[in-house]
């Protein structure tokens, strides 16, 4: 409040005494009439300032909140860190003293910001075809009963808005090469340029304005499929607003609703099926009608979606003298031929392919989580091991990678590892996978089993006629003159007296 407004509205419009007025205000008289006078003003008192613990470090910690406001959201340190920091320092007060400064010192540098222009922007338009945007997130759902840690990929289209979300355990480049398959299949083509920001998977060094030193492989999916990247400034997310705003409103459209699912694949055929579903609820701001009708559009003016980029990640790892080969302290097994020769691993976002000599020799499944215990997985196909179990079939019985063998082995394997060279034998039958076909090796095993002869010629028996039959034994036809005009019956008692007589004789 104004008090000299206040005392000569009160004096001079509602005309009371300067008794009336000094009993409201508390002043006295001498100070009312000295107020009244015309050219006397309203006095200023110089503000408080108290003695803070946190003055000699003041110009310090302000110098950290400038570098800090430069760095990415996930990079900044908290208040909490800069005051243990302070503290190391000398610093004996308060975080409340440390928080009320960054206050002070954020609304300030606001002010600043707003003098300056540095609030201020231009709406962006695009053309249709001419944009997409990229980024990445990291929300959390329910996989196999286990709230888990996603890195979520974010497209959209700039002109319809249309946007895609593919989720992944890591931001690797192979999962940013799956997510670039899959997010330009299900937009419908491939457009003109991809806006991206400074990801250490794209961009190896940046430098001054707009030069960029672009990561090999990411630049040969650019190649691949012909479109131009364009990196924003750093710290500079605006320039890419659209999938900013995309990846907020995930959170409540997706993630806040999401239902817990029993593996990763079923959440990602979700996550397809809510996008495309929202781009008929979601009403185009600028355009009119909905995302879907503005992608329908769109969609002509996209180039066609090329054959899929081969988007692996190429290491060069040596066999262990145990067929195995090491990543991400996993473990994959590698036919036996190849044990301490070098291989070439090629890592997808889900799978392993290991190749030699120019040819892919095997595949497996591509393990990401770890036990809690932090040790890895290891991952066996036993059909890697049988040339060495054919030296050395002993290791039947005990071998690590035979304990996935088909129910059917199992069971022969139980029948003949009780006789003599039962598992010399077992290892032969083996073997036959690697000359017929397992199905029908495994077919032979159980017809075997179930005609209680589980041996190794039986076996083979009925393997060469499944093989003939292809498929099914086959049965036997005689030819018209074998066949039988009077078929013969069975008589007891023709049998007792050709008995009798031959005795008799």
């Amino acid at each position: 409040m104004a008090t000299l407004s206040v005392i000569r509205r009160w004096a001079l419009r509602e005309q009371l005494s300067i008794r009336e007025i000094s009993r409201r205000s508390g002043l006295s008289r001498n100070t009312i009439r000295k107020y009244l006078r015309a050219e006397t003003v309203e006095p200023r008192y110089a503000g408080r300032r108290s003695v803070s613990k946190l003055d000699p470090f003041a110009a310090k910690l302000a110098a950290w909140l400038k570098t800090e406001s430069t760095r990415s959201r996930k990079q900044r340190r908290t208040l909490k860190q800069m005051c243990a920091d302070l503290q190391a320092l000398g610093y004996s007060g308060s975080y409340n003293r440390v928080a009320a400064f960054a206050r002070a010192w954020h609304a300030q540098r606001q002010i600043e910001q707003q003098i300056t222009g540095r609030g201020t922007f231009v709406p962006l338009s695009f053309e249709p075809g001419e944009a997409f945007q990229f980024d990445w997130s990291e929300d959390w759902a329910v996989i196999a009963g286990t709230r888990t840690k996603l890195q979520v990929a974010h497209f959209k289209l700039s002109h319809s808005r249309a946007f895609y979300l593919r989720a992944y355990p890591l931001q690797t480049h192979e999962m940013l090469f799956d997510a670039h398959n899959h997010a330009f299949e299900v937009l419908g083509g491939v457009p003109r340029r991809g806006i991206y920001d400074n990801m250490r998977t794209a961009v190896d060094r940046v430098h001054k304005g707009k030069k960029r030193d672009v990561n090999a492989r990411f630049g040969a999916m650019v190649s691949h499929y012909l479109f131009e990247p364009e990196f924003c400034n750093p710290a500079a997310g605006w320039e890419k607003g659209q999938i900013e705003k995309n990846v907020r409103d995930a959170r409540h459209r997706l993630w806040q609703s999401a239902p817990a699912f029993a593996s990763l694949a079923d959440l990602n055929a979700w996550l397809l099926q809510r996008c495309q579903a929202l781009w008929h609820e979601i009403d185009h701001s600028r355009l009119g009608g909905t995302v879907a009708q503005a992608w329908e559009r769109e969609r002509s003016q996209l180039m066609p979606m090329p054959r899929p980029f081969d988007g692996f990640v190429d290491h060069t790892k040596r066999v262990s003298p145990t067929c195995l080969v090491h990543f991400e302290r996993n473990r994959y097994s590698v036919p036996a031929s190849y044990a301490n020769r070098p291989v070439s691993l090629r890592v997808y976002a889900e799978r392993i392919v290991v190749c030699a000599e120019g040819r892919l020799i095997c595949e497996h499944p591509r393990i990401i989580e770890r036990h809690h215990h932090g040790l890895g997985q290891t991952v066996y196909d036993w059909r890697h091991y049988l040339a060495v179990l054919q030296r050395k079939p002993g290791a039947l019985r005990n071998g690590a990678p035979f304990e996935q063998l088909p129910t059917g082995f199992k069971r022969l394997q139980a029948a003949l590892l009780k006789q003599p060279g039962g598992d010399r034998e077992m290892v032969e039958i083996l073997a036959l996978v690697l000359h017929h076909d397992e199905q029908a090796v495994l077919a032979a095993v159980e017809l075997a089993l179930e005609a209680g002869a589980p041996t190794k010629t039986h076996v083979l028996n009925v393997l060469h006629r499944l093989l003939d039959g292809k498929g099914a034994v086959r049965a036997v036809t005689a030819p018209q003159a074998l066949r039988l005009v009077v078929e013969p019956q069975s008589n007891v008692v023709r049998y007792d007296r050709l008995r009798e007589a031959r005795h008799a004789s």
